[in-house]
């Protein structure tokens, strides 16, 4: 893989593992746990993280800050009938929102670039699993269809 060179604020952070996401203008700030997908779901690419309201880095991907190697890949769970903070994700997140997320290391600012909703059965197939060091993708339910999309947001280090 190819190794990236620090742009914009995380050139002071060494990559690490994330440990809370914040969006501000979406209302989300939920604590950061590691998730490790067994073998079956990296080949299938499925993600599944726990039945709870934090957030869960896939830490079989990459690690923010510099030095990253590949993506970093967060997870949450949209809840239907209930507010969750991945909710916010399909309802109040919008291009152009920062993001902060806090690593072990230090934290790192993102700048949303797309939010765009996948078909789940085709969601392993989508370019968002494309090696792209510094990149963050954030993966939830789609809202106004929990069973049968994500929602998807993609954001690169605010220069």
């Amino acid at each position: 893989m190819p190794s990236a060179t620090a742009v914009g604020n995380d050139a002071a952070v060494e990559a690490s593992p994330p440990t809370r996401l914040a969006i501000e203008d979406a209302g989300i700030d939920v604590e950061v746990l590691p998730l490790l997908p067994s073998e079956e779901a990296l080949a299938e690419q499925a993600i599944v993280p726990p039945l709870t309201e934090d957030g869960y880095w896939l830490a079989s991907y990459g690690q923010p800050g510099r030095g990253s190697t590949n993506t970093t890949y967060l997870t949450g769970h949209s809840w239907e009938g209930s507010e969750s903070p991945f909710n916010r994700l399909s309802t109040h997140a919008e291009v152009g929102n920062t993001i902060t997320l806090d690593t072990e290391a230090g934290s790192l600012d993102y700048v949303v670039e797309s939010i765009t909703t996948h078909d789940k059965e085709t969601l392993k197939d989508s370019d968002i699993w494309s090696i792209v060091p510094n990149r963050l993708v954030i993966i939830s339910c789609y809202t106004e269809d929990l069973w049968g999309k994500n929602v998807i947001v993609t954001a690169a280090p605010k220069p």
